[in-house]
């Protein structure tokens, strides 16, 4: 496990400590991401070889950062108090760890409850500062799922099984007591973007034992196009061979069909997924509500760290819930 948190004065700079530390060692993770961009000509010829019979590992290193599969760091480190560890079986076999974190009971928000998916790679307890944040800023309750293959969780990932993920997650709060009647938003960085478009095309227009909406909003930060349309940024001499890709991602394709209200968080410094993918799925989206927020000094991971970021996300979930419980009177 990792080292208890450092302690600091304040809850704010404890928080940006969390948020600045999550940042750093996603980061590392970002330049072994670039390296078949940058890597020489050879290099990539080789890399391009393998891309259809080593896209998995390329796609999922659930292995970076070092440790990642065994280091996962708990909620009670970054002083988080009221929360569950769980482990949920898939309906294909698999064991996935998540942490349900409450936020303050009997508040405003302890009805609504994000459902949080993460990037590409390192864990769930990585992303811990981020919910930390979250909570902070907007009093939600937030269920960070493991996918299968990360972390603790059993399996090996790929397209196929991270959707079936997807889905034994929001089941699993649709069917849990206390989260049932639960407003819940989908929040999706980069690939976990693709997750949560995807698990949202799905289940949009589902209703609730009470006949409400199951899903309220989908949050995306920093997703792509498709894995496809990815390639040709991440491994420049692949890019004819970009068909070759078996784990497609085609978010673009399910983006005009996803009727939820919507949040575009984008950082226009990204230096993985070219800005232009989430501008362009903004352009394809055709939700009732849709806010672009581009974060000018952002880049593929610390779009988190830019001033607005949680406040953009508070003031979109309190929109949204608001507008669906006036809708609701009105029936």
């Amino acid at each position: 496990m990792s080292s208890p948190p450092v302690s600091t004065s304040s809850s704010g700079s404890t928080s940006l400590s969390f948020l600045e530390q999550t940042v750093s060692l996603l980061g590392s993770v970002a330049g072994y991401m670039r390296l078949p961009a940058i890597a020489s000509t050879g290099v990539a010829a080789v890399l391009t070889g393998l891309l259809y019979f080593k896209q998995k590992a390329l796609i999922y290193p659930s292995h970076m950062p070092p440790n990642s599969r065994t280091d996962i760091p708990r909620p009670s480190q970054f002083n988080i108090k009221d929360y569950e560890e769980l482990i949920i079986p898939t309906n294909d076999g698999e064991k996935l760890s998540a942490f349900y974190i409450r936020g303050p009971r009997g508040g405003k928000n302890s009805k609504v409850t994000v459902l949080m998916f993460h990037g590409n790679a390192g864990n769930i307890g990585h992303r811990l500062p981020i919910a930390r944040m979250l909570i902070s800023q907007t009093g939600c309750n937030v269920f960070m799922l493991e996918y299968r293959g990360y972390g603790i969780s059993t399996g090996n990932p790929d397209e196929s099984g991270l959707n079936i993920d997807a889905q034994t997650a929001l089941d699993y709060l649709r069917n849990r007591a206390e989260t049932q009647n639960h407003k819940l938003l989908i929040y999706g960085q980069s690939l976990g973007g693709a997750v949560s478009i995807k698990l949202v095309a799905k289940n949009q227009g589902r209703t609730d034992a009470d006949g409400n909406e199951l899903i309220t909003g989908l949050i995306l930060e920093n997703t792509f196009l498709s894995m496809r349309k990815l390639i040709p940024s991440i491994i420049p001499p692949a890019k004819y061979l970009a068909l070759l890709c078996h784990q497609v991602w085609a978010s673009d394709s399910l983006i005009p069909n996803v009727k939820v209200p919507t949040l575009f968080l984008s950082g226009l410094q990204d230096e993985i997924v070219p800005p232009i993918h989430m501008k362009r799925l903004y352009d394809l989206s055709t939700a009732p509500l849709k806010i672009w927020k581009p974060f000018p000094g952002g880049d593929h991971n610390s779009s988190v760290l830019e001033e607005g970021y949680f406040e953009a996300i508070a003031d979109f979930i309190n929109r949204v819930t608001s507008e669906e419980k006036e809708k609701n009177e009105k029936l």
